[in-house]
């Protein structure tokens, strides 16, 4: 009876060491896409990496409609990012960890996102799900109240393979060896095909 009780108290000590460890790797890190709720298409990915302790995002690849600018720019926006390209475009700046969201995911705050189609810039907070497979982000004027909610979805690490070549040379962060592999096939291929 006793080594049962001391079996079961093994177990359930181990199994919570696993489940945090499994929760602590749950991060807004990676590649994630939104998608448009009616056509339910893609239209843009975004990269969120860490940089010195904070979180940014950047544009790494679009889905033009037709009649869409082939390359458009920031040119509505009133900071260091006017007249940027809208591909490699600091989207998300400075979100800090915030521990353990109210959903049992991960959250960040204290940051700010760009809205590269007026050049407005809103608070911010970014909730990553317990899973780890969406991302939501809230952008809001003053308190998070008066606020409107995007959810991303999390991207494989294949999915960088399809990301243009020059736009993987400048991606900062650090990424994972799945998407480092995918990122080196890809230029592998590239320069076997220039030849």
């Amino acid at each position: 009876m006793q080594t049962a009780k001391l079996v079961m108290t093994g177990l359930v000590a181990l199994f919570g060491v696993a489940h945090t460890a499994v929760a602590a790797e749950v991060t807004a890190s990676g590649l994630w896409q939104k998608t448009d709720q009616e056509t339910r298409n893609p239209v843009v990915w975004f990269y969120v990496f860490e940089n010195e302790g904070l979180f940014q995002g950047i544009i790494a690849k679009s889905f033009p409609r037709p009649g869409d600018p082939p390359n458009p720019t920031c040119s509505s926006c009133r900071d260091d990012r006017k007249d940027a390209p809208f591909l490699g475009l600091a989207l998300i700046r400075d979100m800090k960890p915030a521990g353990q969201a109210y959903n049992g995911g991960t959250a960040y705050e204290g940051g700010n996102i760009l809205d590269p189609r007026d050049g407005n810039i809103y608070n911010a907070m970014m909730t990553v799900s317990p899973d780890g497979q969406s991302l939501t982000v809230r952008g809001y004027l003053g308190i998070a109240l008066f606020g409107r909610d995007e959810v991303w979805d999390r991207l494989p690490d294949t999915a960088y393979k399809q990301l243009d070549p020059v736009m993987l040379a400048h991606l900062p962060g650090q990424l994972t060896t799945g998407a480092l592999s995918a990122m080196k096939r890809k230029t592998n291929t590239a320069k076997a095909s220039a030849h």
